[in-house]
């Protein structure tokens, strides 16, 4: 029998661990950099998904402002972030690859540069328009709080910025749709609401694109799942704009699920939206009862109720008003589900629908399919009888 000598089964094993660390090595991502005058500060590395936020790592920057982090990675392109304070810097990582940052503590969301990268470059440039955006946004708020500007001025101002907006996010959907950046282009917003509006014809091509893309690159993707699951409900609702007559027929196109709504009534209790969706139409209404249109609104819901709730109608209406007690005085006697939203303006639920104006309204198929938006409140009679 062949004796192996101690040197020699040490250096094998030696050998051994060195190849097992290189391949672990080449199934690792980095994300490094320099941060100036940020000595004593933590930085955060955030794995951003679909739904939430997930904290992978963290280092206390010294004197030098150095840090790195490395993560294994995935299938999948995946979107993350360096959180400085409440300053962010998004990154999008989808090979092997090493990303470097150089950042400065002051400005560190907006100067910072990226090397290495033209994925993160191109993210950087997405991230600069939105917040540009978001930026004008605000000061036409103001001009618009203090009637410095006509509401017309302000309305055309807000379109101005989102279709600035979108010239340059289309460069990215459009000429690599199956890019990390192509998605995280398509989601982002502009004072909570998406640029891109699922309900606009012009704006669900985007998503459809995108969509498409995903879908055959990756389709076991989470984010592929969420792309397909928007682009149908879109195609659903912009399907829905044509006459009452032809609605029969659509309905019969590939089910798409509505976003559940889960908020209090006038008693304080909670009612879900999902709980009216059983075989039922359902129209999901958002409102503010302070408005001087609201009576009439609810008297023309009232006798649509009235006609087509023995046949399976239902209404679902949610009050973005700020002040409770006028709420719940106008709900109180009104014979459908009546919920508030206490964010107001600011509300995630209306957010999820894009909802940019008051009145909204959207009907819900007996499927559960969010088939119809009302953009005009004449449609809403014929419409229901169309689909009831």
């Amino acid at each position: 029998m062949k004796h192996i000598s101690t040197n020699s089964f040490i250096i094998a094993i030696s050998s051994l661990l060195c190849v097992l660390s290189a391949c672990d090595s080449s199934s690792k991502y980095t994300v490094a950099g320099i941060v100036s005058d940020a000595a004593g500060q933590t930085m955060y590395f955030e794995n951003v998904g679909v739904s939430d936020v997930e904290l992978l790592d963290s280092v206390k920057l010294n004197a030098m402002g150095k840090f790195k982090f490395s993560e294994e990675r995935t299938a999948f392109p995946e979107f993350y972030r360096l959180r400085l304070n409440k300053q962010l810097i998004n990154l999008a990582i989808d090979s092997t690859e090493t990303v470097t940052i150089l950042a400065d503590a002051g400005t560190f969301a907006t100067s910072y540069t990226v090397e290495d990268s033209k994925t993160n470059s191109a993210i950087k440039k997405v991230t600069l328009a939105q917040l540009d955006a978001n930026q004008e946004f605000n000061k036409l708020r103001k001009q618009s709080d203090k009637k410095e500007i006509a509401d017309s001025s302000f309305t055309n101002g807000v379109n101005t910025l989102v279709n600035n907006y979108k010239e340059i996010a289309k460069q990215y959907i459009y000429e690599a749709p199956m890019s990390a950046v192509a998605y995280y282009a398509l989601f982002q917003r502009i004072n909570g609401l998406l640029f891109f509006d699922l309900y606009d014809k012009m704006d669900s091509k985007a998503f459809g694109a995108v969509a498409t893309s995903y879908n055959a690159f990756y389709p076991e993707s989470e984010k592929s799942i969420q792309l397909y699951n928007l682009a149908m409900q879109s195609l659903k609702v912009i399907r829905g704009q044509r006459a009452p007559q032809e609605l029969n027929e659509e309905l019969k196109a590939d089910e798409v699920s509505f976003f559940d709504i889960s908020l209090p009534n006038v008693k304080g209790e909670v009612k879900k939206l999902s709980s009216l969706v059983d075989n039922n139409i359902v129209l999901v209404h958002f409102t503010a009862y302070q408005t001087e249109w609201s009576p009439a609104i609810n008297m023309l819901l009232g006798d649509i109720y009235t006609q087509y709730h023995d046949r399976g109608l239902d209404i679902y209406q949610v009050s973005l008003d700020t002040d409770l007690h006028a709420w719940k005085n106008g709900a109180i006697n009104l014979p459908w589900t009546c919920v508030r939203d206490p964010q107001s303006v600011y509300s995630e639920n209306a957010g999820k629908y894009n909802v940019k104006q008051l009145p909204a309204i959207f009907i819900i198929d007996r499927k559960g399919n969010l088939v119809k938006r009302i953009t005009d409140v004449k449609e809403l009679e014929p419409t229901v009888k169309g689909i009831i």
